[in-house]
């Protein structure tokens, strides 16, 4: 069972233009840019999509040790990071300035600063799990079922979110934090062993289905931040793993896993950056007045969507 419309279809074989066509690097490069930034999975949608386009071939290899998907894939995550580097460059700009000025001065003395620490603290977890776990949990992970399962687990984790932000000891230590408003606690009250775990969180990202923004946003939440505090650092802790996972297994496309797909591979990369500054936009906005909620029902219908038509499949 599988959605065919035409002018998917007609991007479905690969034929002349190699085992993936433009077409198709045009809609997972655009489905890179919106589901890597909204908390919906990213990995996890471009498990599902191409087994909801009955685009076999890209499913086939997916989950392989070694395949051009590799090559692919580096590309996305590569567009997505730029696409996020060009929205919060000026913020970039100051977290850097601030980052050397600790060095030279050899201590931490603005919000800039701690923010700078704050992104270094949070990365070296997630940098040395992704490391280590990357390869075996995307060997073992990256098929159409799992990301059903760990998306539909994925949307009830976001409900939860909203339900414990609510909790009174989360509403006590954002006061004692010097909350912004009811329930919400400064960024840069945020403290450097609640970054690390915050890191800790986000390397669940790199299963199929469970979303870095959302995990991130999460344990923001939980530990008194609002909404738009915990997606502004979610994005900005993001940025620097995405960026260096991306030029770590650039190689993946110079090299031979890269024949044949490396022009679809830009264009995808393109089209995710371009989206990505669209949906950081959109979600900045959306963030500062509303809530995960919307997203976790997303995810608990979608994943059961799919995973009745993996099932019948």
């Amino acid at each position: 069972m599988h959605l065919h419309a035409t002018v998917i279809a007609s991007g479905s074989v690969g034929g002349a233009h190699g085992p993936i066509s433009m077409l198709q690097a045009v809609i997972l490069g655009v489905l890179q840019g919106v589901s890597e930034l909204f908390p919906v999975s990213s990995l996890g949608h471009t498990v599902l999509f191409p087994s909801l386009f009955g685009w076999h071939s890209v499913v086939k290899v997916q989950s392989n040790p070694e395949s051009w998907w590799l090559a692919f894939v580096v590309m996305l995550h590569v567009g997505s990071a730029i696409g996020l580097l060009i929205y919060f460059w000026r913020d970039w700009v100051r977290i850097i300035t601030a980052w050397f000025a600790t060095l030279a001065k050899r201590r931490i003395e603005t919000p800039a600063e701690r923010l700078a620490w704050l992104i270094v603290v949070g990365s070296i977890p997630t940098g040395i799990l992704g490391l280590l776990l990357e390869h075996p949990l995307r060997v073992a992970l990256a098929k159409p079922e799992a990301a059903a399962f760990f998306l539909i687990l994925n949307g009830f984790v976001l409900l939860a979110a909203e339900r414990l932000r609510r909790r009174s000891e989360v509403r006590i230590l954002a006061a004692r934090h010097g909350a912004k408003e009811e329930g919400s606690r400064k960024l840069d009250t945020l403290g450097y062993k609640e970054a690390s775990l915050i890191g800790v969180v986000q390397s669940t990202a790199l299963i199929a289905g469970i979303s870095r923004e959302g995990v991130c946003m999460t344990a923001g939440l939980v530990r008194g931040m609002d909404h738009e505090d915990s997606a502004r650092f979610a994005f900005l802790l993001a940025t620097p793993i995405i960026l260096a996972a991306g030029l770590f297994k650039f190689s993946d496309l110079t090299g031979h896993l890269g024949n044949g797909i490396r022009g679809q591979a830009v264009v995808a990369a393109v089209c995710a950056a371009v989206t990505a500054v669209i949906s950081v936009r959109f979600l900045m906005n959306y963030f500062k007045t509303r809530t995960l909620t919307p997203f976790g029902i997303y995810c608990i219908l979608f994943g059961v969507a799919m995973a009745i038509v993996t099932a019948v499949d």
